[in-house]
């Protein structure tokens, strides 16, 4: 592959996997993130992975058996709750107990392991990508806004949901989905909120009811994560002259949102030990798709930001990074490998794009128990 200058924006799960695996066949790429270091920020809550997916990047970029270290399988039990806290669904997988299955791991953990298996100075920390001016032959300057710039060969836009590159390729922008997530969390939640964390479980807990909800999720170290989702206007809080920085004052205003909910399940709210963050879902248009154009590409949530509710944005991302990096490997031009990625990422970020937009809407509906029981039913 004639490529010698890669250029990927963007330190997440699937940035790093297409580097490493690009590195393990002896082609370098540059990671540009925006973040002053790798502890800049806190990486998010737990991941399953998936086996075409997830699980496929990982074999590929050899760290399977480092990952088996971290996984917990037994983080794939499932349970729904009604809004009384009544458990209607309880499901624990029968390779809770072994790798099979899609076990879970902490973000901040993968992040981890994907990072500290690259050669130093592979990613270019506190480099936020401003502008890229093309110069044709699909080369690319990319300017950043520390006041450096480089140019690349080839310009991947691993940079998530606001992403700088994307805009060279599409004129699709995210859309608000309708719902917001409140973020919380419980540190040593079995000692400190054993209620709680029976109540969770050792995967996630989901109560759901009119268009409203509970979402709690099990990380390693006794954390539990929750999100508060509640179908409303993005400005829901503006509109309440609720100041998000006042926790007392988030706290009384889902306290009042949430009223007739059991007094379990309003623990999750009263009981926090992080505060408060407002957390609206934005989603890319459906389909997503853009004419290709030499020496420039996307994966990830650039490509196909989805709701949570798919359940595949960070698998996707890395079957993303594995995907390119494999087509940059065997094709003979970058421009071949490009198509050749293209082909498959597009179709496939549609479909799950589709089944992502369909389950937020069936989560946060007028029936959304119903729906949701339904559902796992079905698939349990």
């Amino acid at each position: 592959m004639p490529t010698h200058r890669i250029a990927i924006i963007g330190a997440g799960s699937g940035g790093l996997t297409c580097a490493r695996i690009l590195q393990q066949h002896g082609i370098t790429a540059v990671v540009y993130d925006l973040d002053a270091s790798r502890t800049a920020r806190n990486q998010g809550g737990t991941l399953d992975m998936h086996p075409d997916s997830g699980q496929h990047a990982l074999r590929a970029a050899g760290l399977w058996d480092d990952f088996l270290t971290q996984a917990r399988p037994e983080g794939q039990q499932i349970r729904l709750a009604g809004r009384d806290g009544r458990i209607l669904f309880d499901a624990i997988p029968p390779e809770a107990d072994t790798a099979e299955g899609n076990p879970e791991i902490d973000r901040g953990q993968l992040r981890d392991l994907l990072l500290d298996s690259l050669k130093p100075d592979t990613v270019r920390w506190g480099h936020k990508l401003t502008r890229a001016e093309p110069f044709g032959n699909g080369t690319h300057r990319l300017h950043f806004t520390d006041g450096t710039s480089t140019d690349a060969d080839l310009v991947i836009g691993a940079d998530g949901a606001w992403s700088q590159v994307r805009p060279l390729l599409s004129d699709a922008t995210p859309l608000y989905t309708g719902v917001t997530f409140v973020e919380t969390g419980l540190h040593d939640a079995d000692t400190r909120h054993p209620r709680l964390a029976e109540l969770t479980g050792n995967g996630t807990m989901m109560a759901l009811d009119d268009n409203q909800g509970f979402v709690a999720q099990r990380n390693s170290g006794g954390h539990i994560r929750v999100y508060i989702g509640m179908r409303t206007a993005q400005d829901w809080h503006q509109q309440s002259g609720l100041d998000l920085t006042d926790t007392a004052a988030v706290r009384e205003a889902l306290l009042k949102k949430f009223t007739g909910w059991s007094p379990d399940l309003l623990g999750f709210i009263t009981a926090t030990d992080t505060g408060y963050t407002n957390r609206p879902l934005f989603a890319l248009p459906v389909p997503h798709t853009w004419t290709h154009t030499p020496g420039i590409t996307l994966l990830g949530d650039a490509a196909h930001l989805m709701s949570p509710f798919s359940g595949m944005g960070a698998n996707l991302a890395m079957r993303d990074g594995a995907d390119l990096a494999h087509a940059l490997i065997e094709n003979p031009t970058t421009d071949d490998a490009i198509r050749a990625y293209e082909t498959v990422l597009l179709p496939r970020s549609i479909q799950a794009a589709e089944g992502a937009a369909e389950g937020i809407n069936s989560a946060f509906s007028p029936d959304s128990a119903t729906q949701t029981l339904a559902h796992m039913t079905q698939h349990h």
